[in-house]
């Protein structure tokens, strides 16, 4: 999430409101997540053969990988209406009270970053999910009594980019769960040909295959470095995208040939020279490199997990060989120097 800050408040805002616009509307028109979609696909069929409402739904996975986007379209499949919210903009019962009855029969309920409800509003969540109605307290004390909402069948669907922090009864009452994952650039370079025609960006093969190396398989920021790519393209070179105009481009913000960014190198280049390669904790980590800790999980460490630059044990972060040859290194002295004191301190003893 800091990543995707950064990366957007260094644009120009007015270039970056197109997100909305470049939200596909159908699965034929949005690029991987092969699996996932097919899953998808079959779980609507079904459902409108039966005639029956869709299942509730679990879209989990990092940051900017098109959980929202998946939610629109599947209730654009299903020909239904949608209506969004978030995990902390629903504060009490009353607010999903409010949310839940405004729902028509069908239609999708989608809530970001479930993981973040409170804990209350989770526990009226589970009836309203599984039987569709909540009871609501009505005054306190002696006189307090419950009046039952009955609600329409609904469609929940979820999303997190942090599914662990979800609790058992709530996961369990998601028919389907799905987990999204980083793209290839070959997916990533299709969402950047589609994003560049809706903008009338003229690009490359080339070009576009350059900015979706760099992208860090995810498709919210290819299309961020695509406008960013764009406006250098209209300063300082002829307007169109190529590999050359794409590379200039984001080496001047800081991103390079294999999608790492200033943060990325600053945590390779703590775990290798400041403490030598030894395991090191999330909060030492934190310290070190100046972030905050939730921020190094869930936007840096997943991407430099998944390339395999750096791996978690239950002692801490270690470095991969993959780090030390990005480094020019052949080996890591500190751990050699800290061995070698140890041998002369195990020969004085």
């Amino acid at each position: 999430m800091e990543t995707e800050r950064f990366i957007t408040s260094s644009l120009n805002k007015k270039d970056i409101e197109f997100d909305g616009s470049l939200r596909p509307t159908a699965f034929t028109s949005f690029p991987g997540q092969v699996k996932v979609k097919e899953r998808l696909q079959l779980f609507i069929d079904a459902s409108k053969k039966r005639e029956d409402t869709l299942g509730h739904i679990l879209l989990s996975g990092p940051p900017g990988l098109g959980k929202t986007t998946l939610a629109y379209i599947i209730a654009n499949e299903r020909g239904t209406k949608i209506k969004t919210s978030s995990g902390p903009v629903i504060e009490k019962p009353g607010d999903l009270a409010g949310l839940l009855s405004s729902l028509e029969k069908g239609d999708v309920l989608f809530i970001d970053e479930i993981h973040r409800l409170n804990t209350v509003v989770e526990e009226y969540l589970y009836s309203a999910m599984e039987d569709f109605f909540i009871d609501i307290m009505v005054e306190q004390g002696p006189g307090a009594r419950a009046i039952r909402l009955n609600l329409e069948h609904f469609t929940l669907i979820g999303a997190t980019t942090r599914s662990g922090l979800l609790s058992s009864p709530l996961r369990s009452r998601f028919a389907l769960s799905c987990r999204l994952d980083y793209y290839y650039p070959e997916d990533l370079q299709k969402i950047i040909f589609r994003s560049a025609k809706i903008l009338k960006i003229k690009i490359d093969d080339e070009g576009a295959l350059e900015i979706a190396r760099r992208s860090r398989g995810t498709p919210r920021i290819a299309n961020h470095l695509l406008s960013w790519s764009r406006d250098y393209a209209q300063v300082r070179a002829n307007g169109k995208i190529d590999r050359e105009v794409a590379s200039a481009a984001l080496e001047m913000f800081d991103i390079d040939k294999d999608g790492l960014d200033e943060m990325d190198n600053r945590i390779l280049e703590a775990l290798v020279h400041k403490f030598g390669g030894r395991p090191v904790g999330i909060k030492t980590l934190a310290v070190a490199v100046g972030e905050e800790e939730g921020t190094i999980e869930e936007v840096y460490e997943p991407f430099l997990i998944q390339e395999g630059y750096i791996q978690r044990t239950p002692q801490g972060r270690i470095v991969t060989k993959k780090t030390l040859d990005r480094l020019g290194l052949d080996s890591l002295p500190e751990v050699k120097r800290r061995k070698s004191a140890d041998d002369r301190q195990m020969k004085f003893l």
